[in-house]
């Protein structure tokens, strides 16, 4: 970053800061020649970052945030705090600190909408609104809380609409009005499951048919949870919709089909990824929604540690080489080879992928979707793409022998590629490349480093509490984990379970990792067919943790919980660990 700009929202502004713009005086969200004022007032970026941004969002049809927030030139945070600053308030992050529904529902919603405001904090007497335009906020809510003192803080639009949820009606309530009105049945009801899982963050929705009646369950952090319930009945129309909107077939119902919908909202669009399978009891529909935009996840975000940081860091500098991410699906593959690529990205730079599907649309990078219909596979895309003079190449999967080969001779030719392996572990990825077809010394050549990775849900902020626990409770409750443990008195963290993580006492996702560099020691070993306690034994004298491992220093931070570790990783064998 640049050395004019605030890099931590802790960090004082200058003793003679250029004098701030004064903010709109109404309701409207402020504008975006009033931002660029404000940021380049209070120095958050430097002039040529919003010239850049400028040029690029006049060329792309978008905004100049999106290009500072995809460029990591700024953060939502930063973002926030400087327009609190010019409006003399402080910023509330609703997005890490989502009040209580309880809390939130003490403003009428009429109120809240009409003025987009929510209660942030009520503490002492004291009642603080947030609204992302303060200067109005506390004339709405005065009259609802006579006699308390009433302060106001700032916090972005998107972060007060997700509290709105607060207000909104089961989903099987808001069926009952649509059946009850008998008019539009099948669009309005699977436009407010789309609006409500785009709300929770629902990676995937399940449409489960069962004898009468079909189950709606969203996935989110990773766990299916039900939704609600529509009628047997009014399903076949439900389906038939949905294949219309895929272009798919509605007269085929004993055959797997699959296809694709652009879901476009108040000018918001998301991809849905549709498949639709038979079941005994009907045909079953799973639906992924894919982000237009990849969120500005850096290294630390998404849970990597310093070390590994380093590691990785250190293999994406090299000319050339490959970096392999393994895991099983929904793993968080795809968005540790963003982050990544993101922090490669520059104008001097030509970044070109092809993925299946493209999940997040990157700005500076040539996305290829690959196409069973014009038979663009992962194999054609690739030999296209070594052709148009990349630097760095991103293979969304190795699926088969010949992608691995001609992403071993890509990267062998002088490319810096990247892609996701299907392993286990990160050990095990290199016996399994060897297993496909790959020679030795092409992989050895190449190869350079492996991340394994699985993901591990947050303990929930809002409702977070601390639990002691001595050595010998915990050794009657986990005699195999007490090795990683030497104190006689430790603390953990769990949640409680509040409406902020729907009672789950969790929210949001971080990874753990097992990342192994490979050094000249491991590809010497490569020439000679090894097995993946030979890789690990070396990658072990490196320094390497495992999966396990990097799980239970998150237990110790208070980030997870041993139960949830536990859920997506296993303690390693004794003799892996010597």
């Amino acid at each position: 970053m640049p050395p004019n700009k605030k890099t931590q929202i802790t960090i004082q502004k200058k003793a003679s800061p250029p004098p701030a713009p004064q903010p709109a005086k109404n309701s409207e969200q402020t504008s975006e020649q009033k931002i660029k004022e404000i940021l380049l007032a209070e120095d958050y970026v430097s002039a040529k970052d919003i010239q850049k941004a400028e040029e690029y969002a006049q060329k792309n049809k978008t905004s100049i945030v999106d290009y500072l927030l995809s460029s990591q030139l700024l953060t939502r945070q930063l973002l926030g705090q400087a327009l609190a600053e010019s409006f003399g308030v402080p910023y509330a992050d609703l997005s890490n600190n989502m009040p209580a529904r309880e809390q939130i529902l003490l403003i009428p919603e009429e109120v809240a909408r009409k003025y987009n405001v929510v209660l942030s904090a009520d503490k002492d007497g004291e009642i603080t609104v947030a609204s992302d335009n303060p200067s109005q906020a506390a004339s709405a809510v005065k009259k609802l809380f006579p006699g308390k003192k009433i302060s106001t803080a700032y916090s972005l639009k998107e972060d007060i609409e997700a509290a709105f949820v607060a207000y909104r009606k089961p989903l099987e309530t808001r069926f009952g009005k649509i059946l009850e009105a008998k008019k539009r049945i099948a669009p309005e009801i699977i436009e407010e499951i789309l609006e409500d899982a785009l709300i929770y963050k629902a990676s995937d929705i399940h449409f489960d048919p069962q004898e009468k009646e079909v189950v709606i369950r969203f996935r989110v952090d990773g766990v299916l949870r039900e939704a609600g319930r529509v009628p047997k009945e009014h399903y076949e129309n439900i389906l038939n919709r949905i294949k219309v909107q895929a272009h798919l077939r509605i007269d085929e119902h004993f055959s797997a089909q699959d296809g694709a919908i652009r879901h476009s909202k108040n000018g918001k669009s998301v991809d849905l990824r549709v498949s639709i399978v038979p079941t005994l009891d009907g045909e079953k529909v799973v639906i992924r929604l894919l982000g237009e935009y990849v969120r500005s996840f850096t290294f630390s975000d998404i849970g990597l540690s310093v070390a590994d940081q380093q590691a990785l860091s250190e293999a994406a500098k090299k000319p050339y080489g490959m970096i392999l991410v393994t895991g099983p699906t929904g793993s968080g593959k795809t968005t540790t080879l963003y982050s990544l690529l993101k922090s490669l990205n520059r104008p001097e730079v030509n970044v070109m992928s092809i993925e299946d599907p493209v999940e997040y649309k990157v700005t500076g990078m040539n996305q290829i979707q690959v196409s069973q219909q014009t038979n663009l596979t992962f194999a054609e895309g690739l030999r296209s793409i070594v052709r148009q003079d990349p630097n760095i190449i991103l293979v969304g999967e190795i699926r088969d022998r010949e992608t691995a080969e001609i992403a071993v001779n890509a990267a062998l030719t002088g490319h810096l590629l990247f892609s996701s392996f299907h392993a286990n572990d990160s050990a095990t990825a290199i016996p399994r490349l060897l297993d496909m077809g790959i020679e030795p010394f092409l992989l050895a050549s190449t190869l350079e480093l492996v991340i394994a990775q699985r993901l591990v849900r947050l303990i929930c902020s809002t409702c977070r509490y601390s639990v002691s626990v001595t050595n010998a409770e915990f050794k009657r409750n986990h005699p195999q984990l007490v090795r990683y443990f030497d104190q006689k008195n430790m603390t953990f963290y769990k949640g409680k379970g509040c409406k902020t993580c729907s009672d789950t006492g969790y929210r949001g996702r971080v990874a753990v990792f097992e990342v192994i560099p490979v050094d000249r020691e491991l590809k010497d070993l490569i020439l000679k067919n090894p097995s993946s306690k030979q890789v690990w034994g070396i990658a072990r004298k490196l320094g390497a943790h495992s999966l396990f491992e990097d799980g239970i220093e998150k237990v110790k931070s208070g980030i997870t919980t041993i139960d949830e570790l536990l859920r997506v990783a296993a303690p390693p064998e004794q003799q892996f660990l010597n």
